[in-house]
């Protein structure tokens, strides 16, 4: 370790290995944080373990739960052989450098970062806990398909039909991460009001940033879409009922998948809390990582600035307790492509998706797809 490198040290004697390595990854955020520091500091990190094999980063469930604590930042990790039971992980990392005193939407940078960090607004460790026992839960309990959509890793969607409905619309739901993070099974439990509202749930996967570029990600959006309308007929699916929902980044890929002259005509599209100007993500760590410094492409990956997508009926909604930058993301968005100001739903960032399944959001959802 070189002189101008901290090392924080971190435990976990849980049995399950995505446990353990939620458990020690989240200590060492902690640390970081106390630290002044973010994940885009670390350096490099040794994790020791009597089974390193359940630990490599090539199992989707041991990769998901590394991107749930640090997203797409992974320094160079070494899998070492230990005696002891359970997980024990050293992490190095730089220390912060003082940041340009400049102003973005009118923030200082540090608070532009806090703007931009929805994480802040929940403990997310026992959020994805919850979510992906629950999501596994739904997934078991409905009998859903996890189809292909295409030939890659990530091009798979999991698609639930409603008992009784010979051809259903389709509800196409686009889970967030900012692009990094988060899968499919760990949204599927925010199906069960728009099933029992006779809608089919199609929850689709894509490639996660920064291996997949957010082009190729808008890109498997599109496919996911055309896929569903292809093979509409073999599903028991109204291919003329395509609406399209997504949550923060799903919410921005959803939009630009509306405004591709690739998608199929699509009925209605309500946005949820949505990222819809990437540039001022650009002067943000999270934002270098996914190549948004580059003021070019990220004003052509911002569906701001986009003309409003073909008829599709647009409605926005935001969760009361987010960040005044991701309210004013939607409201922007919304006088732009001339919809109505977004709904504030009860929750925060993340807790505002449990309204799919009850109350205002529901509503919103039903009355876009049902004018």
């Amino acid at each position: 370790m070189s002189a101008s490198e901290n090392k924080i040290v971190a435990s976990s004697l849980a049995v399950d290995p995505v446990e353990a390595l939620r458990d020690t990854l989240s200590e060492i955020l902690a640390g970081l944080v106390a630290a002044g520091c973010g994940p885009h500091h670390l350096t490099g990190m040794d994790w020791e373990s009597a089974d390193p094999a359940a630990f490599h980063l090539s199992r989707h469930t041991v990769e998901l739960a590394y991107r749930e604590v640090f997203a797409g930042f992974r320094p160079p990790i070494h899998l070492q052989l230990g005696t002891e039971p359970g997980l024990t992980v050293r992490a190095r990392h730089a220390m912060p450098q003082p940041l340009p005193d400049i102003e973005v939407e009118g923030y200082p940078l540090r608070e532009l970062g806090r703007q931009y960090s929805p994480r802040l607004q929940a403990d997310m460790t026992a959020l994805f806990r919850r979510w992906s026992r629950e999501g596994e839960a739904f997934r078991a309990g409905h009998g859903g398909l996890d189809l292909a959509y295409g030939p890659g890793r990530f091009e798979t969607l999991d698609l639930y039909r409603p008992a009784g409905v010979a051809r259903a619309p389709i509800f196409v739901f686009i889970h967030g991460g900012y692009w990094q993070a988060s899968d499919k099974v760990q949204h599927a439990q925010f199906s069960q009001g728009l099933l029992d509202a006779g809608f089919a749930v199609a929850q689709p996967n894509y490639g996660l940033a920064p291996e997949t570029p957010l082009e190729a990600s808008i890109a498997q959006t599109v496919a996911a879409l055309n896929f569903l309308v292809r093979e509409a007929e073999a599903l028991g699916l109204d291919p003329a009922q395509l609406h399209i929902s997504g949550h923060s980044a799903g919410g921005h890929l959803a939009a630009m998948a509306l405004c591709d002259p690739a998608s199929p005509p699509v009925a209605s599209a309500p946005l949820l809390s949505g990222l819809y100007d990437l540039k001022p993500l650009g002067h943000l760590p999270i934002g270098r990582l996914l190549g948004l410094d580059d003021t070019e492409r990220a004003v052509r990956l911002s569906p701001l600035g986009r003309p409003r997508p073909g008829n599709a009926r647009l409605a926005f909604a935001v969760g009361e307790g987010e960040s005044d930058a991701f309210k004013r993301q939607s409201a922007r968005l919304a006088a732009a492509w001339q919809a109505s100001e977004p709904l504030i739903c009860p929750g925060h960032h993340f807790s505002m998706l449990e309204g799919l399944n009850s109350g205002a959001l529901l509503d919103l959802a039903l009355r876009t797809a049902r004018p």
